[in-house]
């Protein structure tokens, strides 16, 4: 193909904005108001990606879907301690898989590694007065991890919160699983953005669901321009660059944001909860993102660390902010849905990165 044409993609950017002009070229109807006018012409541009992305391919006609992969086995790959960090007031704890250790002020002052025993553990929580036996409960926990001593769960969101809520939790081996945190807003941001505390992940999963509605929308323009850049012109001219805008939360917050996309959202979820440390959270949860290279779709993954009858289990959950999001700004809740339920046969998994962000 040869090189685009400037003046049919001048036409083609616009019409994908929204922008409704009058004679004098002045903006009628802004880019978010146009949106249901001008979604439908579009679309056509893009339906059989969009067909594709929300229907084909798990199991239908072709492919598969969580309900019938081993997620365990993909869940596993990439599920470690990573030099995790907890606060205790006057100590810091850090794990890195192999070893706990005791910090005062930045130096070393104790620990044990996992072919240590029990009692050597247990000896650090005694001796330094630590609340909620961290050393014991990290011993045992990374030790289990490294011999494949676990059992991984997948459950719809209500199950695997049940699930936590019966059995033991385990909040220092979850703050270990998270590794080091990104920079995550401020818990009191978290909370007037999703109307739930940060500390309550359970709410917070349906928080933000309707946070990212009142906040944004789904980048149904920017979607387009990528079919057609990708599938249309061949990559002759960049038309995402011309829907690009701020996605951090402060942006969101501040009316500065046009649109977020999956790995967006997937993004900003993993934020907000890490935003409070998970000995401070109930149930306290490591999130991760989830990417499915035959939709090229990412999503959140969920999971905590308990133990059931002394046996480790990793309950996870899958959520899906991308459609409970689109489906609102497409009027379709009432047709696909309003939950963001992705533990179903319209999500499949390729890959699973725990506390790290996502890109496509």
């Amino acid at each position: 193909m040869g090189e685009a044409d400037s003046g049919s993609i001048s036409g083609v950017v616009q019409g994908l904005r929204g922008e409704v002009r009058d004679d004098d070229g002045e903006i009628r109807l802004s880019r978010r108001e146009a949106l249901a006018y001008g979604t439908g012409a579009g679309a056509g541009l893009g339906g059989w990606k969009a067909l594709h992305n929300v229907v084909l391919g798990y199991g239908i006609v072709a492919g598969t879907n969580v309900l019938e992969q081993d997620l365990g086995t993909l869940a596993d790959e990439r599920f470690a301690v990573r030099s995790g960090v907890t606060s205790l007031g006057a100590y810091d704890v850090r794990a890195d898989g192999d070893s706990a250790g005791l910090y005062d002020d930045g130096e070393r002052i104790d620990g044990v590694a996992i072919e240590d025993s029990t009692a050597a553990a247990a000896r650090i929580d005694a001796e330094y007065d630590l609340d909620g036996a961290p050393f014991a409960q990290l011993h045992a926990d990374m030790g289990a991890l490294a011999n494949g001593d676990v059992t991984y769960s997948f459950t719809q969101t209500d199950a695997f919160l049940d699930r936590i809520a019966a059995a033991e939790a385990r909040p220092y081996t979850v703050d270990a699983l998270r590794g080091p945190v990104f920079d995550s807003p401020e818990a009191e941001f978290v909370a007037e953005f999703a109307d739930v505390p940060p500390t309550d992940a359970g709410g917070l999963i349906g928080g933000l669901k309707h946070g990212f509605r009142k906040y944004s929308s789904y980048d149904i323009p920017r979607y387009l321009a990528g079919s057609i850049q990708d599938n249309v012109i061949l990559g002759a001219h960049n038309l995402r660059q011309y829907f690009e805008s701020p996605t951090d939360f402060e942006a969101l917050a501040n009316g500065e944001n046009t649109g977020l996309f999956c790995t967006e959202l997937v993004n900003r979820s993993i934020e907000a909860f890490h935003s409070v440390p998970a000995t401070e959270q109930s149930p306290p949860v490591v999130a991760g993102s989830v990417y499915d290279e035959r939709h090229k779709h990412s999503y959140t993954v969920l999971a905590s660390a308990v133990r059931e009858d002394g046996e480790l289990v990793i309950p996870a959950t899958f959520v899906d902010y991308t459609h409970s999001t689109l489906y609102d700004d497409l009027h379709l809740r009432w047709l696909m849905g309003e939950g963001v339920e992705a533990y179903n046969d319209r999500h499949r998994v390729t890959e699973i990165f725990w506390n790290r962000y996502t890109s496509i």
